[in-house]
């Protein structure tokens, strides 16, 4: 079980993510360090663990508001085997022409998508070397209603977002997380969204899940990745 962890940007700060109310998402209060900027979250969270990849959701690139290209371009430097999984709410793949200086891995999150064709179109820009986050709220799937359903769509990874779990510290939405399992087949699994300890990290294993987008768990000490 690959614990993957999240760091979300936001006007020049790493923030809370809860619930997906990006209007009141305040800068992060982490036991692991006092600063909410970027350059030392990341900093604190690899000196608690020497974590493979790191997830970045840069929001105001998802809403349309600049980026935080600088401050990306810098972490990737500063951390070159640090592999970067990036939502910048690409919606096309003339929106992928701001990240082409990166080697990074894009996650292209539902959310953001309209048509099956701009998900292909991306898909072949990328050669096939992106992931694909399947995202939900109370009122459930966001994007393509095609996405959902019509597995070959999906590539080989697959992130299953609960939107209304995150920073909700209520646990994992394993039933949807089982349904999308037996969908996908081979593929690769990961949750994200409302994971607590290590115990729901277990439980998500038990289903076969490849990994888990932690934050909140993380920053306030409760899930030991070690």
């Amino acid at each position: 079980m690959e614990i993957i962890p999240v760091i979300d940007l936001m006007h020049g700060h790493v923030v809370h993510a809860r619930l997906g109310l990006r209007q009141h998402y305040l800068p992060v209060q982490s036991t692991l360090c006092k600063s909410s900027a970027p350059s030392a979250i990341v900093e604190a969270l690899l000196e608690l663990y020497p974590f493979k990849r790191l997830y970045i959701a840069d929001l105001d690139a998802i809403k349309g508001l600049g980026d935080h290209l600088d401050t990306i371009t810098q972490i990737q430097a500063h951390y070159p085997n640090l592999e970067l999984w990036l939502d910048a709410g690409i919606r096309n793949i003339e929106a992928l022409s701001t990240w082409q200086s990166l080697n990074l891995t894009h996650v292209i999150g539902s959310e953001n998508i309209t048509t099956a064709t701009d998900l292909i179109a991306i898909g072949g820009n990328l050669a096939g070397n992106f992931v694909l986050s399947l995202d939900f709220n109370q009122n459930g799937f966001l994007g393509c209603p095609e996405l959902e359903i019509q597995t070959n769509y999906w590539p080989d990874k697959i992130i299953v977002m609960d939107l209304k779990q995150v920073g909700s510290e209520e646990g994992a939405a394993t039933q949807r997380l089982e349904i999308i399992k037996l969908q996908a087949g081979n593929k690769q699994i990961f949750a994200a969204g409302g994971i607590r300890n290590n115990a729901d990290l277990e439980q998500l294993a038990t289903l076969s899940i490849s990994g888990a987008l932690v934050a909140t768990a993380l920053h306030n000490g409760s899930l030991s990745p070690t």
